[in-house]
């Protein structure tokens, strides 16, 4: 029967992107009463999830990006020898078995997973186009919740809002109150992880002295620049390695 897994070869080379995208979040942010339009305890886990990817999953990325209920992974190295089975799918479980431990959930999860073929120069313009679809989802979440909050249904303010541009959103929110441009980055721009550096310091037992030693740790960095400014590709730069 072998011969039937028509699909066990398909392989991908490195870099690539895997991008793993929540299904039917919106059930899970309904029954655990996630407030919306954001939850710090939702984000943290996600953020925690993305961190493990690169931490403990063995599958090693080098850089996580994360908002709403997606993850985006760039691998400089690829794990299973390209296999795109494998990689999609110890992605996704992965990440829906650590999101369940982290949010402490007594039902399961789950992720789709893809992988995008993509160098770093393409990598920065696909992680430019999903922090902006980040920004469109934080003002049109906003303005959402301000609709329903005044009475309307989830789809009478979806269609309230259908066709509205970005200026007349955030003076629809201005007149209520709340400057978007002023939110928390975490909601505007995302949240990402990477391994970085540090100078730690440790104790030389043979020398009774105290020494300072490299270390490389995942840390989560939830006050991105705007990946489309020059700071932006920078630090993507610096960091899709």
């Amino acid at each position: 029967m072998q011969d039937r897994e028509i699909f066990k070869n398909l392989s991908v080379f490195p870099p690539f992107i895997v991008r793993l995208d929540g299904r039917a979040f919106h059930r899970l942010t309904r029954e655990e009463g996630f407030a919306k339009p954001y939850d710090r305890r939702f984000s943290d886990a996600m953020a925690t999830v993305s961190g493990q990817m690169l931490s403990s999953s063995g599958l090693e990325p080098s850089f996580a990006y994360t908002f709403s209920d997606e993850i985006s992974l760039f691998f400089p190295r690829v794990p299973f020898n390209g296999r795109v089975e494998k990689i999609d799918s110890v992605c996704a479980s992965y990440a829906a078995s650590a999101l369940t431990l982290a949010l402490h959930l007594t039902e399961p999860v789950a992720f789709d997973s893809r992988v995008i073929v993509a160098d770093v120069p393409a990598a920065i313009v696909y992680m430019n186009m999903r922090q902006r679809e980040a920004w469109r989802n934080h003002i049109n979440g906003y303005c959402q919740q301000a609709l329903i909050a005044e009475g309307m249904t989830a789809t009478q303010a979806a269609r309230a809002l259908r066709g509205m541009k970005g200026p007349a959103m955030h003076e629809m929110m201005f007149e209520r109150g709340i400057n978007l441009a002023k939110t928390p980055a975490w909601e505007r721009r995302g949240i990402a992880c990477y391994r970085t550096e540090i100078i730690k310091e440790g104790y030389n037992p043979v020398t009774d002295e105290r020494v300072a030693a490299a270390r490389r740790v995942v840390v989560t960095d939830d006050d991105l620049p705007l990946f489309s400014e020059p700071d932006g590709e920078a630090f993507l730069r610096s960091h899709l390695i």
